[in-house]
């Protein structure tokens, strides 16, 4: 029987594989408008460590959710699906075709399966506490205890994410439920859209290579010099210094790092978040993958086979 939802593409996968592109020639194409799916675009100022995409790239392409939330405001998943959700409706009531990008796993597992995440205020006592363990005792110690608190969220989450680790620690110590059980009781609702899920993949020395390239692009762009301004501009960050690059920068300015060390810490970090990303997408079933060594012509006309 044909699906009568109205359909919605997603492009997922790891930094650097050519997501944005990929998404504004398919847009062209069928007539689509873009909604970003990365936790860090969404904030303003913050453009060159997340790679925001710019202006001129975006080809006249409409696109929802960049460069829209201040540093200063805390961004959470629940808030993301509830704009994405209103987003799509927005582009289907223009008669266009939504398109999903970006590479934040858990924003697009919660449009995909229809997950209502409860936003919930910070314990901020209790994850002090969490990050004070980590920084005496090791993030290992925390990563073995979540595993034995919520063993199936933890297949997820590398032993070095720490911003996951302490938030399926933080959702038990708040509610007394794995993060697991409560995805599972949220996911009642019926999905509303018909989700056509594709990721890019690329042989690891060629992600990584771009990866390297991108890094030293952005060093030379003024990193450096962006953290400062926004550090200047704005006097919270519940959320958004948390981001791959910045936290470096921070590092660095703070003269715990050399900017030797920072750079290359920067791109460290990079690949593992890149390699987490792989592993988050080969987790979902529902998953359709596509080789960025392609033309991108040719993975359109994939995509618009399935």
């Amino acid at each position: 029987m044909k699906n009568l939802k109205p359909t919605v593409y997603v492009i997922g996968g790891p930094t650097a594989s050519g997501k944005s592109k990929l998404a504004v020639e398919l847009a062209k194409r069928i007539d689509g408008e873009i909604i970003s799916a990365d936790s860090m675009q969404i904030y303003r100022d913050m453009n060159i460590g997340t790679a925001k995409i710019t202006i001129d790239e975006m080809q006249g392409i409409k696109h929802y959710m960049v460069d829209c939330v201040s540093p200063e405001e805390r961004y959470s998943v629940s808030s993301f699906k509830k704009d994405a959700e209103k987003a799509i409706e927005e582009i289907l009531k223009r008669g266009k075709i939504p398109i999903i990008v970006g590479g934040t796993g858990l924003y697009i597992d919660s449009l995909i399966y229809g997950i209502e995440f409860q936003d919930e205020k910070v314990d901020i006592e209790y994850r002090e506490k969490l990050n004070e363990i980590a920084e005496n005792d090791g993030l290992k110690k925390l990563y073995e205890e979540a595993k034995i608190i919520d063993p199936k969220a933890m297949e997820k989450i590398s032993i070095n994410d720490k911003k996951r680790i302490i938030r399926v620690l933080e959702i038990y110590h708040k509610t007394g439920k794995t993060k697991t059980e409560q995805e599972k009781e949220s996911r009642k609702n019926e999905i509303k859209y018909n989700y056509k899920v594709f990721a890019i993949v690329m042989p690891r020395e060629k992600l990584y290579e771009v990866i390297e390239k991108r890094v030293d692009k952005m060093i030379k762009d003024g990193l450096v010099e962006e953290v400062q301004n926004i550090l200047q501009k704005y006097k919270k960050f519940p959320t958004a210094m948390q981001g791959l690059g910045y936290k470096e920068v921070v590092e660095y300015l703070e003269n715990k790092l050399t900017k030797e060390e920072m750079i290359e810490k920067i791109k460290k970090e990079t690949r593992h978040y890149a390699k987490r990303q792989l592993t988050w997408f080969r987790k979902n079933k529902e998953t359709i993958w596509l080789d960025g060594e392609k033309d991108i012509s040719e993975n359109i006309n994939i995509m618009l086979q399935e």
